[in-house]
């Protein structure tokens, strides 16, 4: 009996240890305030395409170093896999050359997961699951300054969901927020 009941706790203990080492991440991306000219980076630098994941994931692109002229804004658009193409951000350009921009939650929803946004009878946000989501991989991220067209890239990496994101996802459907459809 005593021996049962130290082999739970044990396996209990290490599974702890594995999710909590398992949501460890690196430390943020910092600009590197010696360089000269335009510089882009992105926090996090690796995404996971789980629904729930995806939707409670900050993604920001920062850059400095860009002419700080009035009116002007950049635009960051991502090039990955599968020659795909997606519009991620926009932000103005701060007068010390510097922005900040985070990817709103409905372009995660409806540009990275292929997704769309319902209601449901409550109300509540339904995110409507009816194709894959971007290809995994490498995508590049350009930024591009509307009127100085000065550029800059940085990369964002994209992954699958883990067996978490999964679960979390699996329960989002139990709860009614989040639907598959199949596509005729």
């Amino acid at each position: 009996m005593m021996t049962q009941r130290k082999f739970g706790f044990r396996t209990l203990i290490i599974l702890a240890c594995l999710v909590i080492v398992s949501g460890c991440s690196s430390p943020p991306k910092k600009l590197d305030p010696s360089m000269a000219g335009p510089q882009m980076i992105v926090n996090p630098e690796t995404i996971r395409l789980g629904v729930v994941k995806m939707r409670d994931t900050n993604v920001v692109f920062e850059g400095a170093g860009f002419e700080p002229k009035t009116g002007d804004s950049v635009l960051i658009t991502l090039k990955g896999p599968n020659e795909t193409k997606v519009i991620a951000a926009e932000a103005p350009i701060q007068k010390d050359g510097t922005f900040k921009a985070p990817v709103p939650p409905l372009t995660k929803i409806m540009e990275f997961l292929r997704a769309d946004v319902t209601f449901n009878e409550k109300f509540e946000n339904v995110v409507v699951i009816s194709q894959p989501p971007i290809p995994k991989g490498v995508y590049t991220a350009k930024v591009e300054s509307m009127i100085s067209k000065q550029t800059a890239e940085t990369k964002l990496n994209v992954k699958g969901k883990t067996v978490i994101d999964s679960l979390k996802d699996w329960i989002g459907k139990l709860t009614g927020k989040i639907q598959y459809k199949e596509t005729k």
